[in-house]
């Protein structure tokens, strides 16, 4: 699947449009990490046990987005975004969303082709 976050992807052409497709997950943080997180805020610098919940939280988001967008059709998401936002003081909610299409590599020769969509495209 490619993913992209501009409004096109260089080298293919889309062919259809399936709409938006996303991925969410609100999760809250244990006691623990917070408090971990707490004393190491202390002494500023990273997070790293908040860091790696995050890091997570957008793969599986992502992961979601992109099962919504094969059961659509997509072999590509174009305009690729992530929103992050606070639930009340435990929660922490992550979101990722994308236009779901179809899209092809242009073969050589053809406007608008570039060296990588001209070796896919003959790849077959």
């Amino acid at each position: 699947m490619i993913i992209v976050t501009g409004n096109d992807i260089p080298g293919y052409r889309i062919d259809a449009v399936f709409g938006e497709v996303m991925g969410l997950t609100v999760r809250s943080r244990d006691f623990g990490s917070n408090l971990l997180a707490g004393f190491r805020a202390i002494g500023g610098g990273e997070l790293p046990e908040l860091t790696q919940a995050l890091y997570e939280s957008r793969h599986e988001v992502m992961n979601r987005m992109v099962v919504e967008a094969q059961q659509r059709g997509a072999n590509a998401i174009i305009a690729m975004r992530f929103d992050a936002s606070e639930i009340g003081q435990q929660w922490t909610e992550v979101c990722v969303y994308g236009t779901a299409v179809v899209a092809f590599p242009i073969p050589a020769g053809e406007p608008g082709a570039t060296g990588q969509s001209a070796a896919i495209a003959a790849q077959g």
